[in-house]
């Protein structure tokens, strides 16, 4: 047994997703070629660039992987880390090209990272480096409106996108699409309303539609609805927040544990978001917040007793370790990769059921599709027929006040004649997207009945539209058996 543990935890993230690739495949009886040709990654660029600093020169390593260019640009986020590693550049690449699937979103998977600590350098320097990449993406063609295009990840925000975006006119500036190079970028760059909270508002749209089906809910083991569900969050940045504040507003779920990386902070009343939030962001920790109990050990608190478990920090945080002490009925994969192979093994062998990082946290790939095609069309969303949308409402008050003795208040008459602003038209788009990805993904385990996990039905549902876009090129024939 000590053996077998050993050799679970030296299996590599990118070992992992091609893991639970095979195991789609076997399922859908694909054959050994179309199985290597879907795995197989395009085209990884490494670097090592010198990036003159205040103080010093460093030389800076860093990683660009294409998965898949079946479909173009090739879309992904950039991370600065110092874990960055080409095998885990390939297995977010990878991954990025089963969400796009998944979504219909038209991108084939890319992602890139530096491994660099952003905690570490001042703004000027951060500005220095990230613009020095882009020149390097630039020279060896890696980055383009209809090949390659990065987002923010972990480390990055919009001010990084921004910065690339500048850099990229700077050097093509006949360019007509050149704000589409990137995405994530702050407004008044060419950015959409939405988009920094998009994989967060994502998550809460994917639970929502699991808990439209009662049956579903009582599957997974829980009861009642969203809101009386007591939710532990791993993870206070982007994702991680977004996620427990839209569920703690909207939904009224209770937060009952937020972990960071220097600890865990509870209450089984429920924690103000926005108060930990602030709180961390003023501190750099969650060790002294006054709305709840803190204690130094943040990984023994992934193993709390509550519903829904969502981590949203780093991959590989429940593993062959831990995951028979996981007490979660559900597991919503915020971060990506943060169950890994032998994890997942486990887990679905208890019966706890995962709704899996290739269709939970998709919303902020489609959110970039949205942000990507309003900049190729160089038009705000609505500005067609938000006026239309007013008027025709007006005239729908109009005709009922004249139908009826009583007239419509103010209140419903502001609700009815206001138009959609680019803000709902973006979240309309994304939860019209994680609902009908959740029903494709739902009419797979129809089709597939011996599949009980939505994280093998996620893949074949990907790996479907891929080897048949492949089969379509002529690239690979999957009528062959294996």
């Amino acid at each position: 047994m000590m053996m077998d543990t050993v050799k679970i935890e030296s299996m590599t993230f990118r070992e992992g997703v091609d893991l639970m690739v095979d195991r789609a495949a076997l399922f859908m009886g694909l054959n050994a070629d179309a199985v290597r040709v879907v795995k197989a990654c395009n085209a990884v660029l490494q670097l090592k660039f010198p990036v003159k600093l205040k103080d010093r020169t460093e030389v800076i390593n860093g990683w660009w992987a294409i998965h898949s260019a079946h479909r173009l640009p090739a879309k992904g986020g950039l991370r600065y880390s110092p874990l960055v590693c080409i095998d885990e550049v390939e297995a977010l690449a990878a991954l990025m090209t089963y969400k796009c699937a998944i979504a219909d979103v038209p991108f084939g998977g890319a992602k890139g990272g530096l491994m660099i600590n952003p905690m570490h350098y001042s703004e000027h320097d951060l500005r220095e480096i990230t613009r020095r990449f882009t020149i390097e993406l630039a020279r060896k063609d890696f980055i383009h409106p209809a090949t390659n295009v990065p987002a923010p990840d972990m480390g990055t925000s919009s001010r990084e996108m921004m910065w690339i975006a500048d850099t990229y006119k700077t050097l093509f500036p006949e360019e007509l699409n050149h704000d589409a190079c990137v995405t994530g970028k702050p407004l008044n760059h060419g950015g959409v309303p939405g988009r920094v909270e998009a994989t967060g508002k994502g998550l809460q749209y994917a639970l929502q539609e699991l808990f439209r089906h009662p049956e579903l809910v009582e599957q997974a083991g829980l009861h009642g609805g969203l809101s009386s569900q007591r939710v532990v969050v791993q993870g206070l940045g982007n994702v991680g927040y977004h996620t427990a504040k839209s569920l703690s507003e909207d939904n009224e779920s209770t937060i009952i544990a937020i972990i960071e990386r220097d600890g865990v902070v509870t209450n089984d009343n429920g924690l103000n978001i926005h108060d930990v939030r602030q709180y961390f962001v003023e501190t750099g920790g969650l060790k002294g917040f006054a709305g709840g109990k803190y204690s130094p050990n943040g990984d023994k608190a992934l193993e709390m007793d509550c519903d829904i478990l969502i981590p949203a920090a780093l991959e590989s945080q429940i593993h062959a370790g831990n995951a028979m002490e996981i007490k979660a009925k559900l597991i919503v994969e915020g971060a990506n990769g943060p169950v890994t192979y032998e994890a997942d093994e486990i887990l679905r062998q208890r019966g706890v059921t995962v709704l899996p990082d290739v269709f939970a946290n998709l919303g902020g790939v489609t959110v970039s599709y949205f942000e990507w095609t309003r900049n190729i069309s160089h038009m705000r969303f609505g500005r067609l027929q938000r006026q239309y949308d007013a008027i025709r409402g007006q005239n729908l008050v109009s005709a009922m006040n004249e139908l009826s003795e009583k007239k419509v208040d103010d209140e419903l008459q502001k609700r009815l004649i206001k138009g959609a602003s680019e803000l709902d038209l973006v979240r309309s788009g994304l939860e019209d997207t994680m609902s009908m990805a959740f029903q494709d993904i739902r009419e797979v385990m129809k089709q597939y009945p011996e599949v009980k996990d939505y994280r093998t039905a996620s893949y074949i549902l990907a790996l479907g539209k891929i080897v048949q876009n492949y089969e379509d090129i002529g690239l690979i024939d999957i009528k062959k058996n294996i």
